[in-house]
């Protein structure tokens, strides 16, 4: 292929690196596996600058999520639960995801029920802010469930102004 894109048929190699000079372009080779290999005309250092552009963006639009741990006991008092779902409220707030675990010692492991319905509160107080990703299961001596962030769609006070911005944009 040519610098301007159009398909120059087979050619030799050396007629092909003598264009490319004249050019003051590189001949790259795209697709080594054809038979015979493809080659294209191009400036090598712009095409490898704009694919890591390509790719530095693409990090920057990704999101990472993280994953915070918040630990019960299943005698927790009230105060303590509060505290404890304040601090899941403002994980879910963040964008994070929660893990909540029960610690069961000794003769608690017979009432894991206890748990369970201390999980489930957690869940039906976070309702409006986190689905659950994973279900309240026993896992050794520990019970674990997993909240995620309900994805948040834009408030119609936002797209209203969001509008307004763009017709300011174009006037």
């Amino acid at each position: 292929m040519d610098a301007d894109g159009t398909q120059v048929g087979v050619v030799p190699l050396a007629q092909a690196l003598r264009r490319a000079r004249e050019l003051d372009l590189d001949l790259v080779e795209v697709a080594p596996q054809a038979e015979p290999p493809v080659c294209r005309i191009m400036d090598w250092g712009k095409a490898k600058y704009e694919q890591e552009q390509k790719q530095k963006e693409a990090r920057k639009r990704q999101s990472q999520i993280s994953v915070k741990e918040i630990k019960m006991r299943p005698k927790i008092s009230d105060n303590d639960y509060r505290t404890k779902s304040g601090h899941v409220r403002r994980f879910l707030n963040d964008g994070a995801k929660v893990r909540a675990s029960i610690m069961f010692r000794g003769r608690e492991m017979s009432h894991t029920e206890l748990g369970l319905r201390l999980l489930d509160r957690l869940a039906e107080d976070m309702g409006e802010l986190a689905t659950i990703e994973a279900s309240p299961k026993v896992d050794g001596r520990n019970m674990v469930m997993v909240l995620a962030p309900i994805k948040q769609k834009p408030k119609p006070a936002d797209a209203a102004a969001a509008e307004t911005n763009a017709d300011q944009a174009d006037a």
